[in-house]
């Protein structure tokens, strides 16, 4: 027997999934601007936040971490990204942003439209209860 879904909840369901088909868009459009794949570019904007482990990157973003050896490498060839000993454990090497890896990622949110124009459009106490109820979602409040 199988469980129907309100109506309300699949209309919810499919705008999320309209909004991040729309978001992925924009991010393969804003990262091909700097010659990234948009993979490359997620990973880059992940190493923004810190320097983290190859398999933190790979868990975040659902892959195997053999995949994200390589975009490192090629991030790394770039000058965007570097590999350091983490200080913790000298076993473990941390992915890192450069100095010019971190302007990159700046950029290229700053250069993400579709995060800006619908966005633009709500005022700030729309898009504060858009952030709480998506994080309450996500289990993260």
């Amino acid at each position: 027997m199988t469980r129907r879904t309100d109506p309300l909840t699949t209309e919810v369901v499919d705008l999320i999934a309209t909004a991040v088909a729309r978001h992925h868009q924009d991010y393969e459009a804003a990262a091909a601007g700097f010659h990234l794949t948009g993979v490359q570019a997620k990973v880059l904007a992940l190493l923004a936040t810190g320097p983290m482990p190859m398999r933190q990157i790979a868990q975040r973003l659902k892959c195997e971490p053999s995949n994200i050896t390589g975009i490192v490498d090629r991030l790394q060839d770039r000058g965007l990204a570097e590999r350091r000993p983490d200080p913790a454990d000298r076993r473990v090497k941390l992915a890192a942003a450069t100095a010019a890896g971190l302007e990159t990622a700046e950029r290229l949110r700053d250069g993400l439209d579709f995060a800006r124009e619908p966005l633009a459009a709500l005022s700030e106490r729309d898009r504060t209860t858009l952030r709480d109820l998506l994080r309450r979602m996500l289990g993260e409040d």
